[in-house]
């Protein structure tokens, strides 16, 4: 962990997450979505190193990336359609959550904050992996790209979250593996963490978070707590039977 500049801890009452790169690896399976679209209109296969760099700011532009930024609006939107019906069907195929990231959760839940997940992925299949993942016990909220007019770095989706949440910029931490989420805490007045595991690491270096992340076990150290123990994981913070 590589402190830039000192979050303060006991002030920070609610999290906001980015999901792809962040929460889960699903690397594999946008990548064989993207080139799955590709195939369909007769276009080469991309390398998964190239695809990786164009994901972050939301299914379309990730389309228009892959396609080489076409001037046909009408063909992007088609090729949009073809990725995200390819996607929808087998976006569990390789997805899984990053090691660490159960035991930082239940962590930061004992500690009484507050967590949301805010992606530039669309609504609807970021809550469905949300929840077939078994990470929805975690999270009071889950926003998209497509939930708002705009998607990250614009400010729209956490400032409703804190609206939500009742909290305020300095209460809350905005966590994610890109500029994105860094630019979106920036123009939200929050604080930010990068997670150099994910998909982005270079843009961080462009954009420097306050606090980076090696690892998903790191992120309670930001607030001074440890992760539990394997044998701790039978009960969630605030969960009954």
């Amino acid at each position: 962990m590589l402190v830039l500049r000192p979050i303060p801890a006991d002030s920070i009452k609610l999290l906001l997450f980015d999901l792809d790169g962040t929460l889960i690896d699903s690397r594999t399976d946008l990548v064989n979505a993207v080139n799955a679209m590709l195939r369909s209109f007769r276009r080469n296969e991309l390398p998964a190193d190239v695809i990786a760099t164009y994901i972050g700011d939301g299914a379309p532009m990730l389309v228009r990336r892959a396609l080489g930024d076409p001037a046909d609006e009408r063909f992007l939107n088609e090729a949009v359609q073809a990725f995200l019906g390819f996607y929808r069907q087998h976006m569990l195929d390789t997805t899984h959550v990053y090691d660490g990231i159960p035991e930082a959760l239940i962590s930061l839940l004992r500690e009484g904050r507050r967590m949301a997940v805010l992606t530039n992925k669309p609504v609807i299949p970021s809550r469905a992996i949300v929840d077939a993942l078994g990470l929805g016990k975690f999270f009071s909220q889950v926003y998209g790209g497509n939930s708002f007019p705009t998607k990250k770095p614009d400010p729209i989706g956490a400032v409703q979250l804190m609206r939500e949440f009742d909290a305020r910029p300095e209460e809350t931490l905005m966590i994610g593996d890109s500029s994105n989420d860094v630019l979106t805490g920036r123009n939200s007045g929050m604080w930010t963490c990068g997670c150099t595991y994910g998909f982005s690491p270079q843009t961080l270096v462009q954009t420097p978070p306050d606090v980076l992340v090696d690892h998903p076990s790191e992120l309670p150290l930001i607030f001074g707590a440890q992760p539990p123990e394997p044998d701790e994981f039978t009960e969630i913070p605030g969960e009954t039977a």
